[in-house]
């Protein structure tokens, strides 16, 4: 499946922003089939277990990697994790008020049972993040993009 925007190229991003925002970012080397977290940081004494999926051209593969990445991010909580990050391509910020809204009651239900979830929107070009939490994406759909 054709990627618009890779993992890679988000992670690498993202990386270089948490540096310049004052995170401690962990090194560690990146590769496919890796089963680690994608990136630990932190700051101000607050782990962060960050997951990153690109964005792909097909909506069924994106629905496909987010639900994937999802359990990878909350299964970050057995390893300490104060924050469980989803990072993706400020592309997909178009699509997350609509799968919200899909969704509804259970994306609600999975924010009040993971409220260190947090879903994160890298612009590769700007070089910019937006921090969000979890049920941000019920606000409306205007607010979410």
């Amino acid at each position: 499946m054709a990627s618009i925007v890779k993992n890679q190229l988000t992670e690498k991003c993202l990386r270089k922003i948490l540096k310049l925002e004052g995170f401690s970012v962990i090194e560690s080397e990146s590769f496919n089939g890796k089963t680690g977290v994608d990136i630990e940081a932190g700051k101000a004494g607050v782990k962060y277990f960050i997951e990153v999926i690109g964005y792909k051209s097909s909506g069924s593969a994106r629905t496909k990697d987010f639900c994937e990445v999802f359990f990878r991010a909350v299964s970050r909580l057995d390893q300490q994790a104060d924050k469980c990050v989803i990072a993706l391509p400020s592309q997909a910020s178009n699509g997350l008020p609509q799968r919200a809204k899909h969704y509804n009651k259970a994306w609600e239900r999975i924010g009040s049972a993971f409220p260190e979830l947090e879903i994160w929107l890298v612009d590769v070009c700007e070089k910019s993040l937006r921090k969000t939490q979890w049920n941000d994406r019920l606000a409306g759909a205007t607010n979410c993009g």
